[in-house]
């Protein structure tokens, strides 16, 4: 199957059509801006090692040979963005709490000096009358965890709950919605098996390892925040893809069954229907790295919501990925050795990460997800939407990013579309800042604001404007 359609509204909205956008958000519905730790406070001499900072000294890892010590320097200029997010007028800011600055080791003593931190973020959050959602981990696993086997061990999701405990009891009276861990899927597959991101293992048994213990630790996080208790609600955060196969041939429909179970079941399924997902096809891989009894009830915690993150669909095929020259993702021999491929989409304009901008397959995802879970999947929100582009200012130094203000436009027109057995209850795009966007560094420019890496001069976009508008022509 191969979808194809228009775009839910045509050319970036504006006066009118931006108006007709505006009033198809339903009451209630969250309009936010996100961002995460790592790829954008610095501070790092304020904080402990992360695995991150260690895979990005190596060579060759980050496409620029930059680092994130630095990065938007949000760490000392929390303040300045909390006020750019009042003047954009967002409802809700989804940020992340970075371990390591808690917790330094990853067990033990607590940072005072971070907490406090995270304190006065959500102080001036609620000044401002911003809605916290706030992500216990984005991925900065603490390095001394990941010397010890990171998440491949059973000990890192006891520690991680650990760590949740201490931040529930420090702020759970002012947080409104916490997201236990982010991507899980990624994590696994580009850290522990593919070996693209850190900590950089490339082995199937470390990803099949990684997965349970993701698992576990979103499980223990739930029961952790629900113990306290905190008051606000609970879910997790994972990037989905819509998938389908390149041929009608049955080699690429298996791979493309192989692919969306990777990438859409591991760990949607324990989560949200209590099973393991199905096993893969041709591959000798187990995915169910160490169970032990009692662990698919932990994992199965109910839900207050389920965070999708959409950027794009995947065509898949047989055979091993094609080398891309520049791409990281491309260059570990993990990589170049699946034995499944993404295919082009030639129909949809690509983003800078050469992703396929393709909003009519929203709605798609949504019923897939309504097929495979049906009552027991809880309200959708979209934690992270968002498009790269070039970003290139004009000779007055104005970013006029019309490609971004069109992405935006259509994948939240599309999130809007009704599609029966989802609820979905908001859209936090991606991102508020440039930051640093992991194995690419700073060559991929995400944000609503443009970051200057030497003077860290913020300079709100074109995007940034439009976002305003609409949050303002709201009817509801």
């Amino acid at each position: 199957m191969t979808p194809a359609g228009p775009r839910p509204d045509g050319p970036p909205p504006e006066g009118a059509a931006l108006k007709r956008l505006a009033a198809k958000l339903p009451p209630g519905f969250l309009l936010g801006v996100s961002t995460s730790s790592y790829q954008i406070e610095g501070g790092s001499a304020s904080r402990g090692a992360a695995g991150w900072d260690i895979f990005a000294a190596r060579p060759d890892t980050i496409l620029d040979h930059s680092n994130a010590l630095t990065a938007a320097d949000h760490y000392h200029r929390m303040p300045e963005d909390v006020a750019l997010m009042k003047e954009l007028g967002v409802d809700a800011y989804r940020f992340s709490i970075s371990w390591p600055r808690v917790q330094p080791l990853g067990k033990g003593a607590v940072n005072p000096e971070g907490l406090a931190f995270y304190d006065r973020l959500l102080d001036e959050l609620l000044e401002a009358g911003i809605r916290p959602m706030a992500t216990l981990f984005h991925w900065d696993t603490p390095w001394a965890l990941e010397q010890a086997g990171g998440w491949t061990k059973r000990d890192t999701a006891y520690r991680f709950a650990d760590y949740v405990r201490i931040v529930g009891e420090a702020f759970g009276d002012r947080v409104a919605d916490w997201v236990t861990i982010n991507e899980p899927a990624t994590l696994a597959l580009e850290g522990y098996t593919l070996g693209v991101h850190a900590p950089g293992r490339a082995l199937w048994v470390a990803g099949a390892r990684a997965s349970h213990h993701l698992l576990l630790g979103h499980g223990l996080a739930v029961k952790a925040l629900r113990e306290v208790p905190v008051k606000g609600r609970i879910g997790i955060s994972n990037a989905h893809t819509p998938v389908f196969a390149a041929s009608s041939r049955w080699s690429d429909r298996f791979a493309a069954r192989n692919f969306d179970i990777l990438s859409n079941r591991v760990f949607a399924d324990p989560v949200l229907r209590g099973k393991r997902a199905p096993g893969l096809v041709g591959l000798g891989v187990r995915l169910s790295g160490t169970p032990r009894w009692g662990d698919a009830k932990i994992i199965a915690q109910p839900l207050d919501f389920y965070g999708v993150q959409y950027y794009f669909p995947s065509r898949v095929a047989a055979g091993p990925p094609r080398l891309k020259i520049g791409t990281p993702d491309s260059q570990t021999k993990a990589m170049l050795d699946l034995p499944m491929r993404l295919e082009p989409w030639p129909e949809y304009g690509v983003t800078g990460f050469d992703w396929p901008d393709s909003p009519d397959l929203v709605p798609v995802l949504l019923g897939h997800f309504a097929d495979r879970y049906g009552s027991k999947l809880p309200p959708v929100i979209f934690t992270e939407g968002g498009a790269s582009y070039p970003d290139m200012p004009n000779r007055v130094g104005a970013i006029n990013d019309a490609d971004r203000i069109d992405y935006l436009a259509t994948h939240l027109s599309a999130a809007l579309t009704e599609v029966p057995g989802v609820k979905v209850e908001g859209y936090f795009v991606w991102s508020l800042l440039d930051n640093f966007e992991w194995a690419a560094g700073y060559t991929q420019k995400f944000g609503l604001v443009a970051v200057d890496p030497d003077t860290q001069e913020r300079t709100t976009k074109a995007s940034f404007a439009w976002y305003q508008r609409l949050l303002a022509a709201r009817t509801h």
